[in-house]
């Protein structure tokens, strides 16, 4: 009824949800421009119109509201946190295993970089497919084939006999990753929009519980039995997930827009009952979409300023926040601000790779992921998305500039403590973004297209942080510090600010011929809505 009520205000001059709306807060349909045939509509007609606007259906929008953040939103909140956990510890090996490689196999600073560019290279070339296969066959289907092909290829990569099939086996390994952020499209598309913003950030705390674990588990593996059990221990938390995924219903929102709408309410019954909450009454709108996951809906009209913008962003924070990751083993290395001046050369007769005190560091500066995740979480609601980008991003600069002053130890772990904490917090609540922004037609494709396209950004900084570096840390710094201005300024310049705003089905609107007779009078309205489920 809320949506007759939306229609009723907007006919007395009450607003509803303003002209051209694209998004309600009750998550039922937005009403856009209308026409009348004349103005002077009386009550009575208003009333004829609400008589044959009710009927007794509802939307997946309006189900998840009512069943609001409960039992079921917490068994998914551990579900696909375990697979965003197995994504971090497969990414946050890629910093101890280039140095390790480096010194085992003598390879040059050139193949160390590559080690980590060939996974983002997989990543790059399947995102937008893995994207494309969620959104025709499922959101569920698509998360556990990509976990199987990052497991299993996870494995074999830990028994690579030479350093060309550990470069094969890393790109596969990274092939499979390019699906694994889904798993954030269909967490956020259970959670109800007062929470929904914040879950996904402290959904993120996951990562920062992979990347911990990833580390902690190089300082008691690494130094006594090398680089290889840590590869074989890291692949297995993707095999847990599966298992788990026996639990996993797809997505409902999913299930309405393939036209399966009895399969919806099935899962939504689940949700009722986890949550112990009613049913809505009635039957479940259904908006079926016979083409879906198209790239180019991502440039429609209404959409193709927001896409430019992410795709810039999305670019940078992978460059910034992998960037940070590498520079830190670099760093611990020796090459600081101290050391920029002085000509130094790699002798592989010395390598001796990273000690336990530099495994200890990093562990440390893995640690600011988590006050990263909860500053997003604290500012994400009050200053919306768009400034919480901007915020964090323009932080990350000001420590990247710190970096360029020759101090102790001590303080380098504190400053990177603080880069990595502010880049994980605008990347994270950068996640939370672009799912509520893309409908549910295109949003796998969105998050897919998105993630392939950053990877460009994550097989650059390599290198710049392990081969540039050496040649100028200032130079280095500066062009980090640099970027994420860039990226700060970029934020802002959104169209959309998602804060409070339903997720949509569709970019399209509908056209709707109404004619209502009130006495003798006979009105015909024609309304254009823009649908969310």
């Amino acid at each position: 009824m809320s949506r007759v009520k939306n229609f009723i205000n907007k006919l007395k001059g009450g607003g509803g949800e303003g002209e051209g709306a694209t998004g309600t807060s009750n998550g039922a349909q937005g009403y856009g421009l209308f026409h009348d045939s004349n103005t002077n509509l009386d009550d009575t007609a208003v009333k004829e119109f609400a008589a044959h606007m009710e009927d007794d259906t509802y939307t997946v929008e309006q189900a998840v509201e009512a069943f609001g953040f409960g039992k079921f939103q917490w068994k998914l909140t551990f579900v696909c946190g375990l697979c965003w956990l197995a994504d971090a510890m497969e990414m946050m090996i890629l910093s101890v295993l280039g140095p390790e490689v480096f010194c085992e196999w003598m390879i040059s600073t050139t193949e160390e970089a590559l080690i980590t560019t060939v996974v983002f290279g997989g990543m790059l070339i399947s995102s937008s497919m893995w994207g494309s296969m969620c959104d025709k066959f499922g959101r569920k289907f698509g998360l556990l084939a990509a976990s199987l092909w990052v497991g299993y290829y996870g494995i074999l990569s830990s028994f690579s006999p030479s350093y060309f099939w550990l470069i094969i086996l890393r790109f596969l390994v990274g092939f499979g990753i390019g699906g694994i952020p889904h798993a954030v499209t269909i967490y956020a598309e259970f959670l109800p929009s007062k929470h929904r913003a914040r879950c996904v950030v402290l959904f993120e705390f996951f990562w920062a519980v992979g990347t911990f674990m990833a580390i902690l588990i190089s300082v008691l593996v690494v130094p006594t039995y090398g680089w290889r059990p840590l590869l074989f221990i890291c692949a297995f938390p993707s095999f847990i997930f599966c298992i788990c995924c026996m639990w996993l219903p797809e997505s409902a929102r999913f299930q309405v827009l393939s036209g399966h709408p009895e399969k919806a309410q099935a899962t939504l019954k689940k949700i009722a009952l986890d949550n112990n909450k009613p049913m809505p009454l009635g039957n479940i709108v259904a908006h079926p979409a016979t083409q879906r996951g198209r790239i180019t809906d991502l440039f429609s009209p209404t959409m193709k300023i927001t896409t430019t913008i992410l795709i810039c962003l999305w670019f940078l924070s992978t460059f910034l926040y992998y960037g940070i990751i590498l520079l830190t083993t670099e760093i611990f290395e020796g090459l600081t601000a101290c050391s920029a001046s002085s000509d130094t050369t790699t002798c592989y007769a010395e390598c001796t790779g990273l000690s336990t005190e530099d495994y200890i560091d990093t562990l440390w500066t893995t640690c600011a992921e988590f006050p990263g995740l909860f500053m997003s979480f604290l500012l994400i609601e009050p200053l919306g998305r768009k400034k919480t980008i901007s915020v964090q991003f323009f932080l990350f600069a000001g420590f990247c500039g710190l970096l360029c002053i020759c101090t102790s130890r001590a303080v380098v772990v504190v400053f990177l403590f603080g880069a990595r904490a502010m880049c994980v917090g605008a990347f994270q609540t950068l996640y939370a973004y672009t799912p509520e922004v893309y409908p549910t037609s295109t949003r796998a494709i969105g998050m897919g297209s998105l993630s392939g396209i950053s990877r460009l950004g994550a097989m650059i900084t390599p290198f710049v942080a392990q081969v540039l570096l050496p040649i100028s840390y200032y130079g280095t710094m500066g062009l980090y510090g640099g970027l994420a201005l860039v990226a700060s300024v970029v934020a802002m310049l959104l169209p959309i600010e998602t804060k409070g705003r339903s997720m949509a089905v569709s970019h399209h609107t509908h056209t709707h011929t109404l004619i209502i007779e009130a006495g003798d009078h006979t009105r015909t309205l024609v309304i254009e809505t823009w649908v969310f489920q």
